[in-house]
């Protein structure tokens, strides 16, 4: 099956949001981790978001190139081939484009949706993400807004967020941030429905004291209660039509109990990179511990070939990933239920 053409990926967030279940979205670097991603989601017979970052696309690129935009359409392409295998529904998306990176990186990926679509071919990316949160909230949503009207005209679904995510991933980092920051106020949520509401569709991640990277029990407080009177505030205003399609940032580590609470208020996307890295690492590591005389040449001697050669440890890597993904569409209540063959 290809990747989910644009309607098939608002039937997707539709079920999600009926369902009260969510969409893990896998930030990828290479086709390991893609392979890794549609592995786990295949598995799992669950739908899923393949999403890349600029990092990551720039290191797609390769070292000397560092084209994030070239990068990302690199990745793209092979995720198109790569989950024609699949019998799953997968969404491709970018994560975090800042302000400053909107005409270099965001606005470029837009056309290349565009001129794909002009050639009688699908999507290149089904939505994208626009991260104004270290703006005022009027310019946020001023961009925000000169951005839906443009994912609209390609029927791409834009994310926008309102409030920083703690933390530092990819080069974005708000770990000094000021803790009231770290919680989108209902006020806030209902500015962005006013600003956004008719424009295009879009996903909002909305904070809640989330934050990026992995941090001892205790040290983050996680408020899911903000998405509710969030949520309550603007039905309240403009009707149960008004229903936020929300997205966790930061989902790493956080205990089941408080994804599953996040899903009762319209939570369909969560985000996921830290566990994943660390689950693609962690089983090269203790590869590379096992195998240490066999993958260096020690004492005069030549080494065994097979452990190696990369493949040997980046199959292992995968299945890291996988068995993480996996866990974490258990965790979001998305195992089983995919729409595929259904729209």
């Amino acid at each position: 099956m290809p990747i989910a053409t644009p309607a098939q990926y608002r039937a997707m967030l539709d079920a999600a949001n009926k369902g009260n279940y969510a969409f893990p979205a896998i930030n990828v670097t290479s086709i390991s981790t893609i392979n890794a991603a549609l592995d786990a989601f295949t598995a799992k017979k669950s739908d899923g978001i393949i999403q890349f970052s600029t990092g990551a696309g720039e290191f797609a690129s390769g070292q000397s190139v560092k084209d994030a935009v070239h990068g990302c359409i690199v990745l793209a392409e092979a995720a198109h081939l790569l989950a024609a295998k699949h019998n799953v529904l997968i969404a491709l998306h970018t994560d975090h484009c800042q302000a400053k990176k909107v005409d270099g990186f965001l606005k470029p990926l837009i056309e290349a949706t565009a001129k794909r679509r002009a050639e009688g071919r699908g999507n290149l990316f089904q939505s994208h993400m626009f991260d104004g949160s270290e703006l005022p909230l009027a310019d946020n949503m001023k961009i925000s807004q000169e951005l839906l009207k443009l994912c609209a005209a390609q029927d791409i679904i834009l994310e926008v967020e309102a409030g920083c995510v703690g933390g530092e991933e990819d080069g974005i980092d708000h770990s000094g941030i000021a803790n009231e920051k770290l919680y989108t106020t209902p006020e806030d949520m209902v500015a962005v429905y006013q600003a956004l509401n008719g424009l295009g569709r879009y996903m909002f991640a909305a904070t809640f004291g989330n934050v990026h990277g992995h941090y001892k029990p205790g040290a983050v407080k996680l408020r899911p209660d903000i998405l509710r009177d969030g949520q309550k505030a603007v039905i309240s205003k403009f009707g149960a039509a008004a229903e936020f399609d929300l997205v966790f940032h930061g989902g790493s580590g956080t205990p089941t109990d408080q994804i599953r609470e996040t899903l009762e208020y319209g939570v369909v996307k969560m985000n996921i990179d830290t566990d994943t890295q660390y689950a693609f690492t962690r089983p090269i590591a203790d590869f590379m511990f096992k195998n240490y005389d066999k993958v260096m040449m020690i004492d005069g001697e030549i080494g065994d070939k097979k452990s190696y050669d990369p493949r040997a440890y980046l199959k292992v890597a995968e299945k890291g990933v996988a068995a993480r993904m996996g866990a974490a569409c258990d965790d979001l209540q998305s195992t089983g239920k995919t729409i595929f063959g259904t729209v």
